[in-house]
Formats: structure tokens, sequence, C-alpha cells
């Protein structure tokens, strides 16, 4: 099954089917109330899909959840292992869409992506709904002790310098210059860490490119190296799941996500670069 999925597939629509609206921002919730896709629940990045940040100095601003509450979560979601998952934001999947997706697959579970989001169901002149949709709860969802696929910073700082390994920081290129920075405490990047910045999988209408052209994309970047050894990474582990999930799309399979990125790694007095590799 592809990790991607068309607005007019009639798999939407599926008694099996459970949609996800899960969105970013302070005003998350307003902007889904302010309209959806009919029967999509409301997740909210910052509380359902991230612990509480303490220190992001450990784990960065959007550490993963501990795995029973996100249990607990897709129980009240009304999802079990026989779902059919589609999950979808209001950004391309660049922000929730992605990292739902991510955090299924990194339990087991096959997710599908609304490719271009909430705007791909606005285009196509679908009507949205205003009303906060309640699903029916089950059981927690069965899982094991961990997230599957993660590396911590000292792998990936290692890893960075490896040539057998590469290091992606998918970050916008004036951040991964240490041009600007609008989030974090300093700009910059992990050294040794290439750039290839997410938007570079959507083509004009915020969609994901061809499997063909993103495939030549990432292994242009990733040349000869096993897949598995390959770290992706962003701000936060958020818009890395983008690219994760544009990987997924193009058959490249096994690349791991740091999940505390560079909010985490720009906090512990590490070494620094502001130039290309």
């Amino acid at each position: 099954m592809s990790p991607l999925i068309e607005i007019n597939d009639p798999a939407l629509s599926g008694a099996n089917t459970i949609l996800i609206d899960a969105r970013a921002g302070q005003d998350a919730h307003q902007r889904y109330l302010a309209g959806h896709l009919k029967n999509a629940a409301f997740v909210d990045l910052d509380k359902d899909l991230a612990s509480k940040v303490t220190d992001a100095s450990q784990g960065g601003r959007h550490p993963l959840p501990d795995i029973h509450d996100f249990a607990t979560l897709l129980g009240k979601l009304g999802i079990t292992p026989q779902s059919h998952v589609v999950v979808y934001d209001d950004k391309g999947g660049a922000f929730g869409g992605a990292r739902f997706w991510w955090m299924l697959n990194a339990i087991g579970h096959t997710v599908q992506v609304l490719n271009g989001g909430l705007n791909a169901a606005v285009k196509a002149g679908i009507e949205l709904s205003t009303e906060e949709y309640t699903p029916t709860p089950v059981s927690p969802y069965p899982v094991s002790t961990e997230f599957e696929g993660t590396v911590d910073i000292e792998e990936t700082g290692n890893a960075a310098h490896d040539e057998s390994r590469v290091v992606i920081d998918v970050r916008e290129t004036p951040r991964y210059l240490g041009q600007t920075e609008p989030i974090d405490l300093i700009a910059g990047h992990i050294p040794g860490a290439l750039n290839l910045p997410y938007i570079y999988n959507l083509d004009a209408d915020g969609k994901y490119l061809p499997a063909e052209t993103l495939r030549q994309l990432y292994n242009d970047a990733i040349d000869q190296v096993d897949h598995s050894q390959v770290i992706v990474h962003c701000g936060s582990g958020v818009t890395a799941c983008h690219t994760l999930l544009g990987m997924a799309y193009a058959g490249i399979i096994g690349p791991k996500l740091y999940v505390g990125s560079w909010s985490e790694w720009s906090r512990r007095d590490l070494p620094v670069g502001t130039t290309h590799r």
C-alpha cells in the first residue's frame, strides 16, 4: 500500500477508514472547527503527538510521548490494528500529518497520508464540516515497548562523520547555514550533516513529486549508502517525518529519525557547522 492517498480515492470513505486531522499551532483546534473533512477526528501535534517539554536539551522541542499514552490516544480515536487510517493536516502533511504517519508506522501500523492535505480537498470542491467529530473509543492499541526507527544524539553525531552513513537535515538552507534561526537558540547545523530541505519534496500545488523524481533526489544525496544507515532530522523531529514519508513513497525504506534534532543538539554546547558539507 502506498503511504499516500489521493483525494478522489474511494477508500477515503470506506467503512473501515478512520480519518485523522492532525494540525499544529496554538490555534490548531480553531482551524479544525473552521473546516475539516467530514468525520475526521482532531489530533493536536503539540498536545497529542509529543510529550510536554521540560528541557529541550533532553529530547528537543517535540519529544515523543510515552508509547502507552499514544496507545491510549489511538484507542480514543477508535483505531485498532485492523483500521485503515488516513491522516492529513492543513500544511501539506509537513507537520502533524507526517508525524502521525511516522508514529503509527513506528508501532507497525500501516497508514496513509492525504496527498496535498486539506488544500487538496478544498481544490476538489469537497464540502468541509465545522462540527466536532467524536469517534467511538476502543481499548488502547496493543503496542511494543518503544517506537521503532529512532536514533539518539550520540549516534547521530558519530554518523555525521562516518563515510558509511548519511545524516540529512531537512530544514531551510538559511537555517542550515547559520544565516538565520527563528526558533532555536543557535543557528547552524550538525557538522557533517547535508542539507536537503523538505520543501523539495513538493510541487507547486503542495503535493508530493512523483515517486521516481523523489527517488532520484534522495539517491543523489544518499549515494551508495545503505538505506538503514541514513538518519533524517530537522528542528524538532516533525518536518523530518515529511521527508521520511517521501522516502517511503519513493521506495526507500529503512532511514531513521533523530527526534531531538537541532533543537536538542543546539542546546548541548556541541560543535556547530555553518557551511555546506
